[in-house]
């Protein structure tokens, strides 16, 4: 640029200071090496207690096989969307695989799980004459669906059933061309689990279709971790089940499972689905392994389960709120964005990656660090945790 010349980019420099001033500047942590329960991060070797990788399967024999296999018979990339050249049999092999383990007709795979509740909310909510009705806590995908929709929305209060039925049983529901109740499985900062036995009576009963965003539900719970629908018996009942393969599935992209019919419309319709490239089939055998895993090694969602269960009680026994979580996800609640980020940097001083989540991302009191355990993790890595979190926990006044 030359002396003098008016730099129409500088707005930048003003919005990046004013994310430093609001505490909301993120800065990369770098992994070093695998997602593994113990890693390196920054140079420094800590307890992962921060990861997706609920089932340690990142770096499992099995999959890593499959995934070079896949490589050296199709190589490393598609270079296509999948309506034109883009699908090969290893991706209808996936999404016949996915179908029988959700208990569906049909599945489809998109590039990620947030474009998946984008594309099912857009392609769905057509109208002004449809309605869209979500929890207040449900994922920024699917708050991000929404907006792209035409259709009308309405949020009710995190898990308030009396609400939801206000809103299904309100005029303007009730004219409504389709109604769409859109709900986490498992809601990501709090660990709680969605009431879907009430949601899927109210949603009957008022004639709307039901929609669980089974994150961080799939390969955590129900049978062989097939999601919330499965672990409530609600399979047949529930019409639209999203998942994610980049958390307990250790890989990347998202699917919806459901009626044949609503993957023949997708096909056709879904943007996110028509204008993206088609997973590498390496990313796609990696999942057909970790199914085949889930569906004949139950022992690893076991101890899953075990970990938690043994790190909720050992938080708990030390003093600290652990808020309503139910699910591997267990906040630490601390209520002060700046003590929060302090605590999550002293336990990292202290060998443990705990991520502090502040406002906005939750509402002001309610910050908190969120941990995520793994069937990866010993209950000597667990024990070394809480340690730190006595310890720094009662250096800055938290028990």
């Amino acid at each position: 640029m030359t002396a003098g010349a008016k730099n129409i980019m500088s707005f930048l420099d003003e919005e990046v200071s004013a994310l430093e001033r609001e505490g909301r500047r993120i800065t990369l942590r770098i992994l070093q090496g695998g997602q593994d329960p113990v890693s390196v991060v920054d140079g420094k070797r800590v307890v992962n207690l921060t990861s997706n990788n609920y089932l340690a399967f990142t770096t499992h024999p099995k999959v890593k096989a499959a995934a070079k296999a896949a490589i050296d018979r199709y190589g490393v990339g598609t270079a296509a969307v999948r309506s034109i050249i883009g699908t090969m049999d290893i991706h209808q092999t996936l999404e016949e695989r996915l179908a029988r383990f959700k208990g569906t007709q049909a599945s489809l795979v998109f590039q990620s799980g947030f474009a998946t509740n984008v594309a099912l909310c857009q392609s769905l909510m057509t109208s002004d004459q449809d309605l869209l009705v979500s929890d207040e806590l449900n994922h920024a995908s699917i708050i991000d669906g929404g907006r792209l929709a035409k259709s009308a929305r309405k949020i009710y209060p995190h898990k308030d059933m009396r609400a939801l039925e206000a809103v299904l049983s309100s005029p303007e529901a009730r004219k409504a061309r389709r109604r769409m109740v859109v709900t986490d499985g498992v809601f990501s900062m709090d660990g709680d689990i969605a009431p879907l036995p009430a949601i899927q009576d109210l949603a009957d009963k008022y004639d709307a279709f039901v929609m669980v965003d089974d994150a961080h539900a799939s390969g955590v719970l129900g049978k062989n971790g097939a999601g919330t629908p499965s672990h409530f018996g609600l399979t047949d009942r529930t019409q639209i089940q999203i998942g994610t393969l980049s958390k307990a599935v250790a890989a990347i992209g998202g699917y919806v499972a459901g009626a044949q019919s609503l993957r023949d419309y997708l096909v056709s319709t879904a943007r996110p689905f028509l204008f993206s490239s088609s997973h590498p089939p390496s990313v796609t055998a990696t999942c057909l392994a970790v199914l085949d895993i889930l569906e004949s090694e139950p022992s690893h969602i076991e101890r899953l389960w075990k970990n938690a269960e043994h790190f909720k009680r050992g938080l708990k026994a030390l003093g600290f709120d652990t808020g309503a979580s139910e699910t591997p996800i267990t906040p630490v609640m601390v209520g002060d964005t700046s003590k929060a980020k302090r605590f999550s940097q002293r336990l990292f001083e202290e060998g443990v990656f705990a991520l502090a989540i502040g406002f906005p991302t939750v509402g002001k009191g309610k910050e908190r660090l969120r941990t995520i355990v793994s069937a990866g993790h010993t209950y000597g890595d667990l024990e070394t945790a809480l340690k730190a979190f006595a310890k720094v926990g009662k250096e800055l006044g938290i028990v």
